[in-house]
């Protein structure tokens, strides 16, 4: 080993005082748009770079001479320049390619979007790692209004929705707790109160330049990404001028509201070209809502399946969302530059619910061995959710989420052999939900009829109306959560030539990235009781009533009378002669918590080139965790009996190798062998230990979970066409240990209790038997699967035909895991994964000339498990999905362009079942969206 070091160290040193210089340059178009991943070539010799998302390119350890620059794009031919390179300098080369090469006969490049496709796969294709790249006008092809709808575009990705919009990413089946997010490399920040999971619906499509999908890791890139990993890169300056605005308008048949979005784009260059400036914004206003059935089924010991718990909800929703961002860049000369970018996301979701809950339902039995069910008794209660009288609230609940990220980055050459960059970061997300109001009435012996319809579409039916004058006053409360999670992060990389293979290309990088994170979780809950005898009744109050007629899926749901939002808005519950305040810990203490992790990484990483069409990439990485969690111990839900702190620290080592082979220049063959981890989530991590003696019901955090950890083994082949287009067909197998999952004890004992908590006083009663739920790690799971991907421009067609571009992609994923067992202690086999999907599809069909555009697009998602029960029969899956769009758009000239959007035409709703695909747990209809709207780009 001792030899290899200085085998290596004495190479480098050859490098290091040979008689070398650097090239350096920017490559854009005519527009002077940046054209990123441009394969740069300089002969004789097997010297190359690529160009970075901003078009730059750099070349180091250059020996003093006469070259050929060469540089081939797809969809843009190829260009040469001769230079001369000296000694110890810097030769500066730039790059453009002018209207002509967008014409010439092979590329036939007649349209706008085409040309912002070739940008992405030229990138995808340059990559040293298996990715997906696709550009800020690729997205605008499809009617996506936030990052996530344009991402489950993507081979292999899909999206878990909330309020009709994509929020939670899956890539390559695996859940969203597997993935990763980062804005131009450092990690996004949750906003969520118990996980690492970013809510992508936050984050508008339109302030994104780039999005790069990382479906292998190399070691200069962050662990934390099992599935894999989506950057999202923002906007930087434009080689002149540009300025761009957006305002559309639409209408949301869910509840015949209008819908408004605007944004903008100024980017240009001044003080001699040496500084860069972009401003973006947008803004989104939504005025729409759903409806929603759900149900949670029991089973009795002769077999019988019933409901025993069944919801009606009419959501009401307005959703705004606002973005601003920067990007600063100053070049201080050829060798040295700086980057300042910042990005600012706040939504607004204001939130009316009408809940009609059946439940505690019990069958009544025709016969004295209960077998045969006759019908059914339980309660009826009805709920309204929403917000103090206020102008920040106005009589509904606010839900405020914020991201926000701001970075420095510097890269500088230093001398002809050694690159270096740094960066460092702040990022934080945060929810805010002040005054969240609920009003709740209910009574109890309502008798259900024994016909509760079809399992896929269920109705409980009361065999006589409720009255009013019967629901008494249940609940009425007022709570108020905050949640926030910060990261601080900086990172220093060496980039500097090594090649053990003379005449070859060969670079070691090595760097180191500290990342200090803090996640919070502090909210309140409030309990009111009238002093007077007012609103004992819900017929007492002012009350709004919601049918059937508009409901989805059909009329039979009609939900009813509820009390009104603005009657609880103006409740004056803080006015001590009209209500009697209490505090319910039993609905926060539990939930609280703390939570401090100090990453350190640092890597080498080694890129050789064997020959002009093999190269390879060696790496490993090595990551140091240490973490400090706070969490509370409870009794009988309400009597704070300790605040328990664990600290614990490990150590992941993360090695990887990839080869990457071009037989041609349109080929492109890519092997992987990759690890990668995924942290627990920080609510399963906290120390938190809940004890509910009468109900025998323990709940518990667990801070010694380990990092699952990933072997991942991944072949693609990739095949470019000279016409803009790509066809792909890759494999992949994952073998990820320790993974998390949710376990239930119900004979969970007195020497248990000691044995898990040696820490805490032990109040459970001996001999006797409790429940324990408590996350765990389970034994390893495997993960297989491929994915074939086509898009093209049917160019090769005659007349119209040619216009016609397709994009099709599919993914299957198996899974299998080891390890889980039931309630009852028992081992499960045959389960798959949680969160899982394992059939994805995509396709569109688009037509696009000069001037006029349109595309229609499917989407379609498999059913898969969701969330583990105590057994088969409590399991839940997330069903299918097919969502259907169609957009289209017309140049009326040069900078103005009209265009129309719709979303959703399938009425696709969101849908849990349990169990069985015929059993629905919950049904979720938001109907189609419509937009139209104008862009002027100058």
């Amino acid at each position: 080993m001792k030899k290899i070091f200085t085998t290596i160290f004495l190479c480098a040193g050859l490098f290091i005082y040979a008689q070398t210089g650097t090239v350096s340059g920017n490559i854009n178009d005519n527009s002077k748009i940046a054209l990123p991943g441009a394969k740069i070539t300089l002969s004789p010799g097997n010297i190359y770079t690529v160009s970075d998302e901003y078009g730059n390119f750099v070349f180091l350890n250059v020996p003093a001479g006469k070259y050929t620059m060469k540089v081939d794009y797809i969809g843009y031919g190829s260009r040469e320049y001769e230079l001369v390179v000296d000694a110890e300098k810097n030769t500066k080369q730039n790059i453009v390619f002018d209207k002509k090469e967008v014409s010439i006969k092979e590329v036939k490049l007649t349209g706008f979007y085409l040309q912002n496709q070739a940008r992405a796969l030229n990138k995808q294709k340059s990559n040293a790692n298996i990715t997906n790249v696709i550009s800020a006008d690729q997205i605008g092809k499809f009617p996506d209004s936030n990052i996530g709808d344009a991402l489950k575009r993507v081979p292999g990705v899909t999206m878990q929705n909330d309020q009709g919009e994509a929020r939670d990413i899956i890539i390559r089946g695996l859940a969203p707790e597997l993935n990763s997010v980062t804005i131009n490399g450092s990690r996004i920040p949750s906003a969520e109160g118990d996980n690492r999971k970013v809510q992508m619906d936050l984050i508008p499509s339109d302030m994104i330049q780039i999005v790069e999908v990382n479906k292998t890791l190399t070691s200069d890139q962050d662990a934390d990404a099992i599935g894999g990993s989506v950057d999202l890169i923002t906007r930087s300056a434009s080689a002149k001028e540009r300025i761009s605005l957006s305002t559309a308008s639409g209408y949301n048949p869910i509840r015949e509201k209008a819908l408004y979005n605007n944004s903008f784009v100024y980017s240009n260059r001044f003080l001699n070209n040496k500084l860069g400036l972009v401003l973006n914004g947008s803004y989104n206003n939504n005025d729409y809502g759903s409806d929603n059935v759900e149900a949670v089924w029991a089973k009795d010991d002769a077999g019988n399946v019933y409901i025993e718990e069944m919801d009606l909800r009419k959501y009401d929703v307005k959703r705004e969302r606002k973005s601003v961002g920067a990007d600063l860049d100053f070049k201080f000369n050829d060798k040295n530059k700086i980057r300042f970018s910042a990005m600012y996301n706040w939504r607004d979701d204001w939130e009316n619910r009408y809940r009609l809950r059946y439940s505690s339902i019990v069958p009544v039995y025709s016969d004295t061995a209960q077998t045969i069910i006759s019908g059914f008794t339980g309660r009826a209660g009805y709920q309204t959710k929403g917000g103090v009288n206020n102008n920040l609230n106005d009589n509904a609940r606010l839900e405020r989420q914020i991201m926000q990220n701001y970075a420095v980055n510097g890269e500088h050459v230093l001398g002809s052999k050694l690159e270096m960059n740094w960066g460092t970061s702040y990022s934080k997300a945060e929810e805010q939900r002040p005054d969240e109001r609920y009003i709740h009435y209910r009574v109890s012996g309502v008798s259900f009829d024994e016909n509760f319809d079809s399992p896929e579409e269920p109705l409980l039916k009361p065999t006589t109306p409720v009255a009013l004058n019967k629901l008494k006053l249940q609940d009425l409360t007022d709570q108020n959560g905050f949640t926030y999670e910060e990261e601080i992060t900086a990172r220093l990389n060496f980039r500097l030539p090594f090649s053990i293979i003379e005449g070859q290309k060969g670079r070691l990088r090595l760097g180191a990235k500290t990342r200090l994170k803090t996640k919070e979780r502090d909210n309140d809950f409030f309990s009111y009781k009238p002093t007077g005898s007012n609103m004992n009744t819900m017929d007492q109050t002012d009350l709004v009533f919601w049918g059937g007629e508009k409901f989805n899926p059909n009329s039979k749901y009609s939900p009813g009378y509820f009390v009104s939002n603005q009657y609880l808005g103006n409740l004056d519950l803080h006015n001590p002669s009209l209500f009697k305040k209490s505090e319910k810990p039993s609905e926060f203490l539990f939930e609280n918590y703390s939570a401090d992790e100090k990453i350190y990484a640092g890597y080498v990483r080694w890129d050789q080139n064997f020959t002009d069409q093999l190269s390879m990439i060696a790496g490993v990485r090595v990551e140091n965790t240490h973490t400090n969690y706070t969490g509370n111990v409870v009794e009988d839900e309400e009597k704070l009996t300790a605040t328990r702190e664990i600290k614990n620290d490990y150590t992941n080592f993360l090695p990887s190798l990839a080869f990457k082979y071009s037989p041609t220049t349109n080929i492109v063959v890519r092997a992987a062998y990759s690890t990668a981890l995924a942290r627990p989530s920080y609510y399963k991590l906290s120390p938190f230990v809940g004890i509910i003696p009468d109900d025998r019901d323990i709940t518990a955090g667990n801070p010694d979970l380990k990092s699952s950890f990933a072997h991942n083994f991944d072949l693609m082949g990739e095949y470019y066409f000279k016409s803009v287009g790509l066809l792909s067909v890759g494999g992949f197998y994952k073998k990820i240990n320790d993974f998390i999952y949710d376990y239930r004890d119900q004979n969970f004992t007195y020497d248990k209790f000691s044995e898990l908590f040696p820490d805490l006083p032990n109040s459970l009663v001996t001999g006797q038997n409790y429940t324990l739920l408590y996350p765990k790690n389970g034994e390893s799971v495997n993960v297989y699967g491929f994915e074939v991907a086509l898009q093209r421009q049917l160019d090769f067609l005659p007349g119209f035909l040619k216009n016609f571009g397709v994009y099709v992609n599919y993914t299957y994923t198996k899974s299998e895991a080891k390890g889980i067992y039931n309630a009852d202690g028992d081992l499960r086999k045959g389960l798959m994964l949680p969160g899982t999907a394992p059939h994805m599809f995509n396709s569109s069909l688009s037509w696009e000339n000069k001037r006029f555009s349109a595309r229609i697009s499917l989407n379609h998602t498999a059913a898969y498990l969701d969330e583990l029960g105590g057994g088969d029969f409590e399991d839940r899956y997330y069903d299918k999905q097919t969502f259907l769009d169609a957009n289209a758009s017309y140049s009326i000239n040069d900078w103005l362009r009209f265009f129309v959007e719709a979303n959703n035409l399938t009425n696709q709703p969101l849908r849990y079942y349990q169990g069985v695909s015929a059993r629905t747990m919950q049904m979720e209809y938001y109907k189609p969206r419509f937009t139209a709207g104008l862009k002027f780009d100058f």
